[in-house]
């Protein structure tokens, strides 16, 4: 990056409408900081799980990083991937300097899955940055919410 200060905004959310309700999980990156996560779960009584913390520029950068190393912002196009059904869907959506891309299909249950897709590299190139950022998310939460820190 050249110094100057660039927007970046990520929001990613995997949902369904099923025998509980609506469930889902959703968390963004915001420009200033913010890191929002929900998992709204109504399984056996289960609720809504809100978690809101400050990551610092260094953090917003690594997922840029992240983002950027995953080609996903030049090369994914969400047109040959599985439309969202009934089983749910999963939604990315990234600002990114130049770069706006939004990205939606059906829930990926399995590997299997993405390569009987029409766009096999696409779908595993979506799949793969999402598992990272998830890793990555859950692991700040975690961290930041520990009754006893390490």
């Amino acid at each position: 990056m050249d110094g100057r200060r660039r927007e970046f905004y990520l929001r990613y959310y995997n949902g369904h409408g099923g025998k509980f309700g609506h469930e889902f999980v959703e968390f963004e990156f915001r420009p200033n900081g913010k890191l929002r996560y929900v998992n709204c779960s109504k399984y056996r009584g289960d609720g809504e799980i809100r978690k809101e913390v400050y990551v610092s520029p260094l953090v917003l950068r690594q997922v840029e990083k992240m983002v950027s190393a995953s080609s996903i912002l030049q090369e994914a196009d969400d047109a040959l991937w599985p439309p969202p059904d009934r089983s749910g869907k999963e939604e990315l959506e990234i600002f990114s300097g130049r770069y706006h891309v939004s990205l939606a299909c059906s829930k990926i249950g399995s590997l299997s899955r993405i390569q009987r897709s029409r766009d096999p590299e696409g779908l595993r190139m979506f799949y793969f940055l999402v598992q990272d950022i998830k890793a990555l998310v859950l692991t700040l939460i975690n961290a930041h919410y520990k009754k006893t820190p390490v």
